[in-house]
């Protein structure tokens, strides 16, 4: 019996979408039953299903198998990454090998007589297929085994980094494994790549949800550390035969259709050179402030704040803490034909439409300063400066805020209030700051629990800090851990916000120099709520969880 007749037999689609998916397969070449995922239509488990009754296969789930390391080595790595096929039991003289391609009979063929054993087939999605040979058989263990062959490095032409890396698989090992690195971190939501050379072994690290995660690494990786390193180097356009200095470069990849730019970091170090790549998916940056974990109420007070036809706005945190992504998301909102936009930016993460963003260059002197005085004279109704590090260029902006124009900037403080401070300690005189600040927003990023694993539970409540509290019956939530979420329960990330609006009270409080907890108790009596607390919030909601909020806030 036919797949197709199978979809009718068992009444799983009606009959335009079966008919759209055998005009998938007739253009395209697709088999009908990977058309019918790729349309989906159907889930790969559904049709997998579907194959193992007919069939009669079992259709297991391989997270749950635990596979003992000696059987993990009946099949050479070149077998196991090309075909698909894992082993993952042996009784006797047989071998049962999981598959997500029942059809593949060629595969099978190839594995019986490579092993000289009988094959016992069962079926998996390619999903845990792919899990399994990461966890066992390391990143890139195929074109490491080539490498390992061949012991040189490619000789190949070098792309420019523009081409699909998907379609790049039949290009030289090097290029095809530091390929597989950057397309496993994209598939994985990493921020960073880190890959680190240590005395007798290379480590690579990915940043996913702002924890970094080992990579499974073989152990002959280290052997091709130099070529890795240098492949990377060639592609963010830096000096190969510089491994004395730190250098920065830039690399665009397009990633199954996704434009991805790569910042690369390159720093000597004792045994080698580390490498950090930071990912910048320009698919992931249109969010909404609501989208980032703004509630209504906050919400609706900095949206006041960015509507203003003048004045400071700072968002304020840790590196790392999402105010670049805040900022976009802010220009997103009020970025139209009417206003006139321009950012200057060190270095531009994201290309925004209708927005004018000027990078900054420090060899040829275009700094933050130069950069937002030059700015001034093309008439702009609102400047996003992307920091505002010294003296001049705080003054710069204070200047073009009483010119008439709205300024957005971040600044490294703690708290809302430590903004004001923190401009007085650059320089900047107090009645400037209180005459042009409109508004500071400190924010941190907490995990979100993972939504496929995520269950109520009862805590306990002696346990609790003491500025939090639950009202009886209430519960809270936490991820149990799954597939979804790398088994950590947590999949996502949330922000917490503190925003300051300065009324004349505080301005006052500002030519005063006060100090930012007296400045914070101030705004308390206007509705100030403080990070933690908006953190309490959202574990109440079962956003986060209470060990989150503790990692990133303090009293």
């Amino acid at each position: 019996m036919t797949f197709e007749h199978l979809l009718r037999k068992n009444a799983l689609l009606p009959e335009d979408k079966i008919a759209e998916a055998k005009h998938l397969e007739a253009t395209e070449g697709l088999r009908l039953d990977r058309a019918v995922v790729q349309l989906g239509l159907l889930t790969e488990r559904a049709v997998l299903t579907l194959m193992a009754e007919q069939l009669q296969l079992p259709l297991l789930d391989l997270s749950a198998t635990e596979i003992p390391s000696d059987i993990l080595q009946s099949l050479t790595t070149k077998v196991v990454f090309r075909k698909r096929i894992v082993p993952i039991a042996r009784e006797g003289n047989t071998l049962r090998v999981a598959t997500c391609d029942p059809f593949d009979l060629y595969a099978m063929d190839d594995v019986r007589m490579t092993t000289g054993l009988q094959i016992d087939t069962v079926l998996a999605t390619k999903d845990d297929i792919e899990k399994l040979i990461k966890t066992h058989y390391g990143l890139g263990g195929d074109t490491l085994d080539e490498l390992a062959a061949n012991d040189d490095e490619p000789s190949g032409p070098v792309s420019s980094g523009g081409d699909d890396l998907l379609e790049m698989a039949q290009e030289a090992s090097v290029i095809r494994l530091v390929n597989e690195i950057i397309v496993e971190a994209v598939n994985e939501r990493a921020s960073d790549i880190h890959i680190e050379p240590y005395e007798h072994q290379m480590a690579i690290r990915y940043r996913i949800d702002g924890i970094l995660h080992e990579a499974s690494v073989p152990p002959q990786m280290n052997r091709f550390q130099a070529a890795i390193i240098s492949r990377i180097k060639i592609l963010a356009n830096l000096n190969i035969a510089e491994r004395r200095v730190p250098q920065d470069g830039r690399i665009k990849f397009n990633v199954g259709g996704r434009q991805i730019d790569v910042r690369v970091s390159v720093i000597p170090m004792l045994f080698g050179e580390g490498v950090v790549m930071r990912l910048l998916d320009k698919a992931n940056v249109l969010f909404t402030l609501p989208q980032l974990g703004m509630d209504q109420e906050t919400y609706g007070r900095f949206r006041g704040l960015i509507e203003r036809p003048h004045g400071i706005v700072l968002v304020t945190g840790p590196t790392g803490s999402g105010k670049t992504t805040t900022l976009y998301a802010s220009l997103n909102e009020i970025v139209g034909p009417t206003l006139k936009v321009l950012t200057v930016e060190d270095p531009v993460e994201y290309h925004l439409q209708g927005v004018n963003q000027i990078p900054v260059d420090h060899k040829v002197g275009m700094t933050f300063e130069a950069g937002l005085r030059a700015i001034l004279r093309h008439d702009p109704d609102v400047v996003m400066i992307g920091e505002i590090r010294d003296f001049e260029t705080a003054r710069a902006a204070i200047q073009a805020s009483l010119t008439g124009h709205l300024v957005l900037s971040t600044l490294h403080t703690n708290d809302s209030a430590s903004a004001a401070t923190r401009l007085i300690d650059m320089g900047v005189e107090p009645f400037l700051i209180a005459s042009s600040l409109a508004g500071a927003m400190a924010q941190r990023l907490v995990r979100k629990i993972c939504s496929k694993c995520r269950v109520p539970y009862e805590p306990d409540r002696t346990k609790f800090p003491r500025d939090f509290s639950m009202a009886p019956g209430e519960q809270l939530f936490r991820g149990e851990g799954c597939d979804h979420c790398r088994k950590t329960g947590y999949r996502g990330r949330s922000g917490l916000y503190e925003l300051l609006c300065i009324d004349e009270e505080i301005a006052q409080m500002i030519v005063a120099r006060e100090s930012a907890p007296r400045i914070i108790q101030s705004g308390r009596r206007t509705g100030l709520r403080l990070l933690r607390e908006d953190g309490w919030l959202k574990v109440r909601q079962g956003i986060t969880s209470l060990d989150e909020v503790l990692t990133c806030t303090a009293l």
